[in-house]
């Protein structure tokens, strides 16, 4: 069996999430958890500054028009995604995908199969190490081991904010 990889899909503006849901509706009726084991739709926080002056957060898609799917490619899992609706092609050249490479992946936050092995635990104070946050330190609210990420509350505007950092991007303190 071969391993899962990341694909890029090319989807039709707006799609993206419509295309992420169908998709993960068709792995539950199909039975294809094996195979394809992640639909995502990366979306970072962007600081908007309204009018009046007021600055509010704000989740942004990263790629419009493109979703993300960690897979293993075959004709059943390239036919499924494929012919979901909203969904244009595979990112690569003719009709061949292309596996992202492990750089692209870290470069995006997207993890490969390897599984980080942490200890952190709800409770625990953590230092954020990269990213928007860095230098913040907050307390784990949530522990998410399958997504690798960890939710710490952080004060924002004065006001206690869950922010999900990946377990790279967090140490104990």
């Amino acid at each position: 069996m071969s391993e899962a990889k990341w694909y890029v899909v090319h989807t039709y503006s707006g799609y993206e999430n419509k295309v992420k849901a169908d998709i993960e509706k068709t792995i539950e009726n199909r039975n294809l958890q094996e195979s394809i084991l992640e639909v995502s739709v990366p979306m970072q926080n962007v600081v908007e500054t309204k009018s009046n002056g007021e600055e509010k957060v704000v989740q942004k898609k990263m790629f419009p028009a493109y979703v993300l799917i960690n897979m293993i490619m075959n004709d059943e899992t390239w036919y499924v995604v494929r012919n979901t609706r909203g969904v244009t092609g595979f990112v690569g050249p003719g009709s061949k995908p292309v596996p992202l490479t492990e750089s692209e992946m870290l470069s995006m936050g997207l993890h490969a199969n390897v599984q980080a092995k942490v200890d952190f635990a709800v409770g625990e104070t953590v230092v954020v190490t990269e990213g928007v946050w860095k230098d913040t330190t907050g307390v784990i609210t949530a522990v998410n081991d399958k997504n690798q990420i960890v939710t710490i509350n952080i004060d924002m505007f004065g006001r206690e904010t869950p922010v999900e950092i990946g377990f790279t991007d967090v140490k104990k303190l």
